[in-house]
């Protein structure tokens, strides 16, 4: 049903329901997900290297947040960043940029899904007894989530507060442990060799510390539903980015250097083996709960996401209407319907013999895929004159962690966004030119 005479007006108080804190809640909730739990297991084999990476990842995420932010602070009645790049570059930009950034997050929430599935499975062993089964446990969250984000906004957005505050308590105590090591046994962090810098390795571990910081354009992309967007989003951006970079920071290289590399590297659930070393084996069951819980207020926020996208797109006439269309609780029903039949097509997938591999294959390209936004978004505050030294700076950060993702996976994410062309010529014939 569209929600053109019962829903809420989008600049009214009721059609924005998300102050400062839900914002940053949001932008927190999409960058500390599954990710953060399996983190240190990638970067254990690179050493001083993993080091760089993170000293160069989270300015550049920083950097980023804040042309992201800049943008939808002189643009505060643009739905989001996409259609911001639509305004800039043109409708064709627009549409490539927002096709292969919601057909990331499609393919991330099915990844996510899985992940808390098979967490939940220390507690629950039957959910992973079969592919089948660990794909329909992973599809009915899915769904579980959609019917909540199909409740409204509002809801959703109390719900990632919720679940942004769970899942940053057992951070938290990974920190208290960390801290604690450092005024009473220090030494631990030299005690075990690890890999020196190696310049020829930092462009692939800067792909690898970038991507768990992936997240810090939610209240960008969500700024129609942001109050005083001119102020909150840019407040929201920085203040949840920085909260996740000094985590991300204390916990990456913590956790690694504390314990021997080949132990950390080995370990599918890095944090909770950390956590069971020093407090015992009831605290790692206690992190495995709640990087379940994690994983699950990832998804809910992204979820969130799949709709908002394609719904500020076919408010602003980047995409054909009926993505548009919101029930009477402003919610975009057929974005988010057709996102969830997607992620949940992924997911099962999996469980098809011969076709285990193509969830794997999907996560690569969901990396690939995401960045053409910040790209995008760089190139529109230079056409803009918003930020331009930032935004230079950025765009350079953006295209190396592009080609850091390999070439590969950079030709299939221009192949994927080719195929919105048909979404191009279904748009409106009526479109704001660029600016």
């Amino acid at each position: 049903m569209s929600g053109s005479e019962t829903s809420p007006a989008p600049g009214s108080a009721e059609g924005r329901p998300f102050g400062v804190w839900t914002a940053a809640a949001l932008v927190v909730g999409g960058m500390i997900g599954a990710g953060v739990f399996v983190m240190p297991a990638q970067l254990a084999p690179y050493g001083w290297t993993g080091v760089a990476g993170w000293s160069v990842a989270i300015p550049g995420a920083m950097l980023l947040a804040f042309v992201l932010s800049q943008l939808a602070t002189a643009r505060p009645a643009a739905s989001g960043a996409v259609v911001i790049v639509g305004e800039a570059l043109g409708p064709l930009p627009g549409v490539l940029v927002g096709w292969s950034y919601w057909v990331g997050i499609c393919s991330a929430n099915a990844i996510i899904a899985l992940t808390a599935v098979r967490y939940g499975a220390t507690f629950v062993p039957a959910l992973t007894a079969t592919p089948l089964a660990t794909a329909l446990g992973a599809t009915t969250l899915i769904w579980a989530l959609t019917a909540l984000n199909l409740g409204g906004a509002k809801g959703a957005g109390r719900f990632q507060v919720v679940t942004t505050l769970l899942k940053l308590l057992p951070l938290f105590a990974v920190v208290l442990i960390l801290l604690g090591l450092t005024f009473t046994d220090a030494a631990r962090f030299s005690a075990h060799p690890h890999a020196p810098f190696d310049a020829t390795k930092l462009t692939t571990v800067l792909t690898l510390c970038f991507f768990p910081l992936v997240g810090f354009e939610a209240a960008s992309l969500a700024a129609e539903r942001v109050r005083d967007p001119a102020r909150n989003v840019l407040r929201a951006t920085l203040y949840g980015t920085a909260l996740t970079g000094l985590l991300y920071v204390a916990i990456g290289n913590g956790v690694v250097f504390a314990l021997p590399a080949a132990l950390v590297a080995g370990s599918d659930a890095p944090i909770a083996l950390f956590v069971e070393q020093f407090w015992g084996r009831g605290a790692g069951l206690a992190i495995a709960a709640f990087a379940s819980i994690a994983a699950i207020g990832c998804l809910n926020g992204w979820t969130l996401m799949q709709g908002e996208v394609p719904l500020g797109m076919a408010r602003s006439g980047l995409m054909p209407p009926f993505l548009g269309r919101t029930s009477d609780r402003d919610v975009p029903t057929v974005a988010i319907l057709l996102s969830s039949a997607f992620a949940s097509a992924l997911v099962l997938s999996g469980a098809i013999p011969g076709l285990t591999g193509v969830l794997t294959f999907m996560l690569q390209l969901t990396t690939a895929a995401t960045v053409w936004l910040y790209v995008g978004a760089c190139a529109a505050a230079l056409a803009l004159g918003i930020a331009r030294p930032f935004a230079a700076v950025g765009l350079v950060f953006a295209a190396w962690v592009l080609w850091g993702s390999g070439t590969e996976a950079l030709l299939l994410s221009i192949a994927l966004m080719l195929t919105a062309i048909p979404l191009y010529w279904l748009r409106p014939a009526q479109i704001e030119e660029p600016v």
